[in-house]
């Protein structure tokens, strides 16, 4: 056999060689542009909230009376020291923006992190369960479903208080249904498959199976849910921040920067536009990478 003959014998075997799930995962998480624009964002946004002490030219607190109002640099009036300008108590509005990412990304953790314990905890009891615990689960669900979530949020806030706790509690609580939709669906689908009835023969119990069968094979599902979640509850936190029952003064919040500049918003548009585009990129960030992990952990892998 000649040398020619080797070399494209090693490069056929090299080609026909299967490649590992982590091989496979990475080429398709590197490989899928909605994913990585959307974590680059995140990514971006979360290192603005950890840095938000050094990253902020002004404290976002304090107010100058002389300097409120003043446009932003690009504009006429503008100027450097305070670049996207001042709110209408003066304060920076720049270091405003950069300390509410804290806001928005605990609130939308945290409520997030709250709807998942309780809807992946009632969807794996129903799916797995069935019977009368299924039917008393899927008619919480349909009560839940039934309720105005903004006004019921609004309700629960004013009658108990504003504060960042109490809103990333009241939203989470409101924000568990996906959780519990699909994870019963897969737990159902789970539980008549061949390792889970191994498992059963070997003695393991209910619990055993649910920690060490069943929910490894649901994370996947429960982290695309979580970072759609991640986006709702921000947009709830301003939501309610905006008609005055979430985030109070003089606490940085987008939402509460919307409505303190909304008597503003048609000659002084930024203090609108800007915590909007914030929101924004923020949002789309969180529904860009979550549909990106769904398109990866997805069987047939789509990079659409």
């Amino acid at each position: 056999m000649s040398t020619t003959d080797i070399t494209l014998t090693a490069v056929e075997d090299s080609e026909t060689t299967p490649l590992t799930p982590g091989q496979i995962f990475r080429q398709r998480l590197f490989g899928h542009t909605g994913f990585l624009i959307g974590a680059s964002i995140i990514l971006a946004i979360v290192v603005v909230a950890i840095f938000a002490p050094l990253i902020a030219p002004h404290d976002p607190y304090v107010q100058s009376l002389s300097t409120r109002m003043l446009p932003p640099v690009w504009s006429e009036g503008g100027s450097w020291e305070h670049l996207l300008g001042t709110d209408q108590n003066g304060r920076d509005y720049l270091s405003r923006l950069i300390y509410g990412t804290r806001v928005s990304i605990t609130i939308g953790i945290g409520a997030a992190t709250v709807g998942l314990m309780i809807g992946v905890t009632l969807g794996v009891m129903a799916g797995y369960f069935g019977g009368w615990i299924d039917h008393a689960i899927s008619f919480l669900l349909t009560a839940q479903l039934a309720l105005p979530g903004l006004l019921l949020a609004m309700a629960l806030v004013f009658i108990i208080g504003p504060s960042i706790w109490v809103v990333i509690g009241i939203v989470g609580v409101l924000h568990w249904t996906y959780y519990l939709v699909v994870t019963r669906a897969a737990t159902q689908r789970i539980r008549n498959l061949d390792f889970v009835a191994a498992a059963k023969a070997s003695g393991a119990s209910s619990r055993q199976i649910i920690w060490h069968e069943i929910l490894p094979n649901l994370a996947s599902s429960i982290i695309v849910i979580f970072t759609f979640e991640l986006g709702i509850a921000i947009l709830a936190e301003s939501s309610l921040s905006f008609l005055g029952v979430g985030i109070q003064p003089p606490t940085p919040s987008w939402g509460l920067m919307i409505a303190e500049g909304k008597q503003a918003m048609f000659y002084r548009p930024w203090l609108v536009v800007l915590p909007g585009i914030c929101l924004f990129l923020l949002v789309i960030g969180a529904n860009l990478m979550g549909d990106g992990l769904r398109d990866i952990t997805s069987p047939e892998g789509r990079n659409e």
